[in-house]
C-alpha cells in the first residue's frame, strides 16, 4: 500500500504548525525569563520539528563571545525539561516533543559569505581600473 503524495504535504504542514507554536511559546517563556544566569538575551531563529513530532530542534542566537554562546546553550538545555513541560500545557498533542537547543551559526555564515563577496568585489574593482 502506498500513500497518496498529497497526504505528505498535510503531514509536513502539521509539523510546521507545531514548530510555529513552539517558536511562539518558547519565545514567550524566554521573554518572561528563566532563573538561570547563563541565559542572557536569546533570540529564537528557527524551530525544526521531526515529521513524527517527537523532537523539536530549537535554534537560537545570542550576542557575545564563544563562551557566552556555549554557556547559553548549556543553560537552555538544562531548562529544556521545564520548557517541555510548559509546551505540554499549550500543545494539544498526545506526546510533547523533546526539546533540543542548538546555536544557530547561519547568521555568522551569512556574514562571512557577505564579507568574502565584498572582498572579491573590491579586488575586481581594482583590477578593472588597471586594465582600462
Amino acid at each position: 500500500m502506498t500513500l497518496d503524495p498529497s497526504l505528505w504535504v498535510d503531514m509536513h504542514k502539521r509539523s510546521d504548525k507545531v514548530a510555529e507554536t513552539i517558536h511562539t511559546t518558547v519565545s514567550t517563556i524566554l521573554s518572561r525569563g528563566l532563573n538561570d544566569p547563563r541565559i542572557g538575551f536569546v533570540t529564537i531563529t528557527e524551530v525544526e520539528v521531526t515529521d513524527d513530532l517527537h523532537l523539536a530542534r530549537i535554534f537560537f542566537t545570542v550576542i557575545g563571545d564563544d563562551a557566552t554562546k556555549k554557556n547559553t546553550e548549556t543553560g537552555l538545555n538544562s531548562a529544556a525539561r521545564h520548557i517541555r513541560h510548559e509546551l505540554g500545557k499549550v500543545l494539544k498533542l498526545r506526546y510533547t516533543p523533546d526539546v533540543l537547543f542548538k546555536y544557530d551559526h547561519s547568521q555568522e555564515y551569512g556574514q562571512r559569505i557577505d564579507q568574502l563577496l565584498r572582498e572579491v568585489s573590491t579586488d575586481n574593482d581594482g583590477n578593472n581600473s588597471k586594465d582600462s
